[in-house]
């Protein structure tokens, strides 16, 4: 359980952060010409993790239930080195229509210089039309570890072991 805000005072005392990242990540972002017209990536409520991404379509498309396609967002970004771009599914568009990234989340490089696409799938039972300025998908920016591989004959023992793909179970008791 995390612990407690120091100054919390009650249930309905402000709930601030115990760690802020930092300063914001400078991301030097280029509207493209079908773009110009549309906001940057940007959160919606004041301590949202993602940035809505808005579709910069120039006609609506209809998504048949079971296709994907890839739809603009009108602009490019460039990332410092160290951190990646996550673009991920939004809940509300899951929930009530089956909209999801099939690829979730996409990483986005910070090498990558061309526009960001979002892969859409409609994995509802109705078609779902995406029009221009839909906020379709949402993007956060993370930072990456580099690794060094350093290669072993025999890994350390841990009480898990090789156990993997649902070997916990699904209940929250123990032991089932």
């Amino acid at each position: 359980m995390p612990p407690e805000h120091p100054e919390a005072k009650g249930p309905t005392a402000p709930v601030e952060p115990l760690f802020c990242g930092g300063d914001p990540v400078p991301v030097a972002i280029t509207r493209l010409a079908h773009g110009k017209d549309l906001p940057l990536p940007a959160p919606a409520t004041e301590h949202a993790a993602g940035m809505d991404l808005c579709a910069a379509v120039a006609d609506a498309v209809v998504l048949e239930p079971g296709e994907r396609t890839l739809i603009p967002t009108g602009f490019a970004i460039a990332l410092p080195p160290g951190f990646e771009a996550q673009v991920r599914p939004r809940s509300g568009l899951a929930l009530k229509h089956g909209i999801t990234l099939p690829n979730a989340p996409g990483t986005i490089d910070a090498d990558y210089r061309g526009e960001v696409g979002v892969i859409l799938a409609n994995r509802g039972t109705e078609d779902f039309t995406v029009t221009r300025g839909m906020r379709i998908a949402q993007m956060v920016v993370a930072a990456v570890s580099s690794v060094r591989w350093r290669e072993v004959d025999d890994l350390a023992p841990s009480s898990r072991g090789d156990s993997g793909f649902g070997s916990t179970g699904m209940s929250s008791e123990n032991g089932e």
